[in-house]
């Protein structure tokens, strides 16, 4: 292998660790049912859309006596954005299914879901995966956003699999990846395919996750990577103590991301989109409680300072939301209509949007700053919608501020000083090498896909819990994709998806954030967590984050 880094060539050395469970083999292995589930919402719908798949029970994997396991071909897509962590999935399948019977053979389709429309694949062996343990990316066979869910996508890939003599397919990905991989397990088993389908739950976002799945893999270390960058500008801002440091953090629809980083570091100010949405916060009441802390600041001398904010804050804000809605829907007439695609005047542009919103949405809409009306009318997502990470939210407030602080100067309420620096947080913590947490339960998730595969399973998510424990303690098992399923309206149509998890506002994690903001935005308590520690003791290499631990530990005290 050439071109490794000194960190890479002892990376590929780790051996991951798995549970006790696994560590015998999947050869090795009982499973204990539990009763029928159901959807965690719209259940009826949920049922109907997957009446072969709907209503399984989690199961939970233990060591047992030695079994025998037909030889099995598996193809494995990974799906979506990156998040650290994915090679080792695969490394982990490979490894379980290569133990369980040498004869096997994986198959990693090319380019996320096209790859098995389309018959773009690769086959692995031991140098191709040992090439790829413990390190981030999705390189190894890459990735794509490709829906599965029409009826010619399911024949062509069940043509593909035919061809390789296919038995099983692994999907890795968050929660519309795995939305296609319950479709694609109900249409297989509805037509007899005789192929199985089983889920990973990755996403950095950490909306993936419920009683069942206790964390999404990659979240632990793009938490960990923005928790370093936050600190070393923390650090930056206490040093030269003249800039307010604007950081946008990922997270579109929950603000799992920023309120992890925020508990890592303690900044002065940390927005976090479902409260902002359960309180109605308008647009300038945000700046108002920005604006009041950096006068604060600012009478004591401190005209420095950091502020965190999530993606998708934009998208929670009362009014920015219905204006968004409103906008999302008529961008497609927009698309087509001549007067806004012939005109090369921006403000002419404005015009015609402006005109075409509702009215209230259109006073919205005109009172934001040209580059934000810009950025909100840029290609949509597949799903139609804005793409919140390309809205520079963190340029939208320091603009607002800088408008409220040169009124409150005017008035003689304000003497400070505010310069500002603007970052956003998001590629940089996507692809880095994997945490020993992630590395291990990766590992592990992708062994226990193929266990999960080895008892016929289909339509089911690979699940490892107790996380917080040490990873021989950790515990196997599977839940039905349909259990976390729910209906919502995409593209104007109502579709079975999986539901995101959200930050719980009367939960423990947020709770560690309010009961200490008030502290935070005043003196300065700031953290500084360093580089991700591979090598030294358990307690700086092995630690979770703190979203985990403080769940974890309110788990333990209810029960």
């Amino acid at each position: 292998m050439k071109n490794l880094s000194p960190l890479q060539s002892e990376r590929l050395k780790y051996q991951p660790k798995l549970p006790t469970s696994l560590s015998n083999g999947v050869n090795s292995l009982e499973m204990t049912e539990g009763s029928a589930t159901q959807s965690v919402a719209d259940q009826a719908q949920i049922q109907k859309l997957f009446a072969n798949t709907y209503g399984k029970p989690v199961v939970t994997f233990n060591s047992g006596a030695s079994r025998s396991v037909s030889q099995t071909n598996v193809g494995v897509i990974l799906s979506g954005g990156q998040a650290p962590g994915g090679h080792n999935v695969i490394a982990g399948l490979y490894d379980a299914l290569k133990q369980s019977n040498s004869s096997n053979k994986l198959y990693g389709f090319l380019g996320g879901p096209s790859g098995i429309i389309d018959g773009k694949y690769v086959e692995f062996d031991d140098e191709f995966i040992n090439a790829y343990r413990n390190t981030g990316g999705f390189d190894i066979i890459g990735s794509g956003r490709t829906k599965l869910e029409t009826e010619e996508q399911f024949q062509k890939s069940w043509a593909v699999c035919k061809k390789l003599n296919i038995s099983a397919v692994v999907i890795i990905g968050g929660d519309d990846s795995n939305t296609n991989a319950a479709m694609l397990a109900e249409w297989f088993v509805k037509h007899n395919a005789n192929i199985q389908v089983i889920g990973c739950p990755k996403t950095i976002d950490g909306d993936l996750k419920n009683d069942q799945i206790e964390i999404s893999f990659g979240f632990d270390t793009a938490t960990k990577t923005y928790g370093e960058l936050i600190g070393n500008i923390e650090r930056d801002a206490n040093s030269a103590k003249k800039y307010w440091h604007f950081v946008k953090i990922m997270g579109r629809s929950a603000s799992h991301v920023a309120l992890e980083a925020a508990l890592q570091t303690q900044p002065n100010i940390t927005l976090i989109s479902e409260e902002v949405e359960q309180n109605k916060m308008s647009l300038n009441s945000i700046i108002e409680y920005m604006t009041e802390i950096i006068v604060k600041r600012a009478n004591m001398g401190k005209n420095f300072g950091i502020v965190v904010v999530p993606e998708g804050l934009i998208e929670f804000i009362p009014e920015m939301k219905t204006m968004i809605a409103n906008l999302n829907d008529i961008m497609k007439d927009l698309e087509q209509d001549p007067a806004f695609t012939n005109t090369t005047s921006t403000r002419e542009k404005f015009d015609v949007v402006e005109n075409r919103l509702d009215d209230k949405n259109a006073e919205v809409y005109e009172s934001l700053p040209a580059l934000i009306k810009s950025q909100l009318l840029m290609d949509r997502d597949p799903h139609g919608n804005v793409q919140v990470s390309k809205i520079e939210t963190e340029k939208l407030l320091i603009a607002m501020i800088k408008s409220r602080l040169e009124e409150l100067k005017s008035q003689g309420e304000y003497i400070g000083k505010f310069s500002t620096q603007a970052h956003f947080f998001g590629y940089e913590g996507r692809c880095a090498f994997p945490s020993n947490f992630d590395a291990d339960y990766c590992y592990s998730l992708g062994y226990n896909a193929y266990a999960l595969i080895s008892f016929g399973l289909t339509g089911y998510l690979s699940s490892v819990k107790n996380l917080t424990s040490p990873a021989s303690e950790w515990v196997a098992g599977g839940v039905p994709l349909t259990m976390m399923m729910n209906m919502e309206r995409r593209n104007g149509e109502m579709k079975p998806v999986i539901k995101k998890a959200l930050v719980e506002l009367n939960g423990p994690v947020f709770k560690k954030l309010q009961d200490n903001r008030e502290d935070w935005a005043l003196n300065d308590r700031y953290l500084f967590p360093g580089a991700i520690q591979y090598f030294g003791p358990s307690s700086v290499c092995d630690i979770t984050t703190q979203t985990l631990a403080l769940e974890k530990s309110k788990e333990l005290v209810n029960a």
